[in-house]
């Protein structure tokens, strides 16, 4: 069994975050971690490859700078190989870009009988990008899984919904975005870190994969500008004098809630 986990490199959330004055983009300069939510991905593809008896798990990545200290920790999890997407032309894609390289990526490493991806991405996010990648991959679509397991040529999922799950089956090939506590991620041995060293990560460009326009051109957008939330409002305080009741009824009235 062949499964393909996305995974995004992000800044250290221990840092605080820094905006490029040029961009309005935040930074994403020097190393980067992989994203807790995306671990969760690498260990449910960890256990489903162990659960089938043999097979491999890669991932795929898009991230500046060529940097790699977040596959490395996916590599180090126990993934065997990984393709990393680093080119200054992607800077400023939208999601469509973003699940246009993935895609791409996932094709160069040959396809899977499953693609797995976070829900969301913790520093920046549309909750989109998944579900684009199936739609350019023509592959079938599970979302918010909170449990994920393969019989024969079958997914068998358990999608979280408000009212508690729904019970989900598709055929193979497919791709599946997991949500945050779908599994508990390993922490990688120290065997698992040195063998993560020699692991094989091919670093290609946009181009290499086809994919243009990118970046800003691509988007077709700018950020022209970001500022502070304003603080919140103190709220409304309607005191109890036997006849609050009254009182809410018109408050909730006034908003046009009732």
């Amino acid at each position: 069994m062949k499964v393909i986990v996305c995974v995004k490199q992000i800044p250290d959330p221990a840092t605080p975050g820094e905006l490029d004055p040029a961009t309005n983009q935040l930074k994403r300069e020097g190393k980067l971690i992989l994203d807790e939510s995306d671990s969760y991905g690498v260990e449910m593809a960890l256990q489903l490859v162990d659960a089938a008896g043999g097979g491999e798990v890669a991932i795929v990545s898009m991230a500046p700078n060529d940097e790699v200290s977040g596959m490395r920790t996916a590599l180090a999890m126990g993934a065997a190989q990984g393709v990393l997407v680093s080119d200054p032309a992607l800077a400023g894609s939208d999601a469509l870009t973003t699940a246009k390289v993935l895609a791409a990526a996932v094709q160069r490493l040959g396809g899977a009988d499953l693609v797995l991806a976070g829900t969301e991405s913790s520093d920046g996010y549309t909750g989109t990008v998944p579900e684009q990648m199936a739609e350019l991959l023509g592959l079938p679509s599970v979302t918010f899984a909170k449990s994920v397991a393969v019989d024969g040529g079958s997914l068998k999922v358990d999608r979280q919904t408000e009212a508690g799950y729904d019970e989900v089956t598709c055929p193979l090939p497919a791709l599946v975005s997991v949500t945050a506590g779908v599994v508990e991620p390993r922490y990688p041995s120290f065997k698992g870190i040195m063998a993560a060293k020699s692991k094989p990560v091919e670093t290609v460009t946009a181009a290499d994969l086809g994919v243009s326009p990118a970046g800003w051109a691509g988007a077709g957008q700018t950020i022209s500008e970001v500022a502070q939330a304003p603080a919140r409002e103190a709220g409304t305080v309607i005191e109890d004098d036997g006849e609050a009741f009254g009182k809410i009824v018109e408050y909730l009235e006034g908003l046009k809630v009732i």
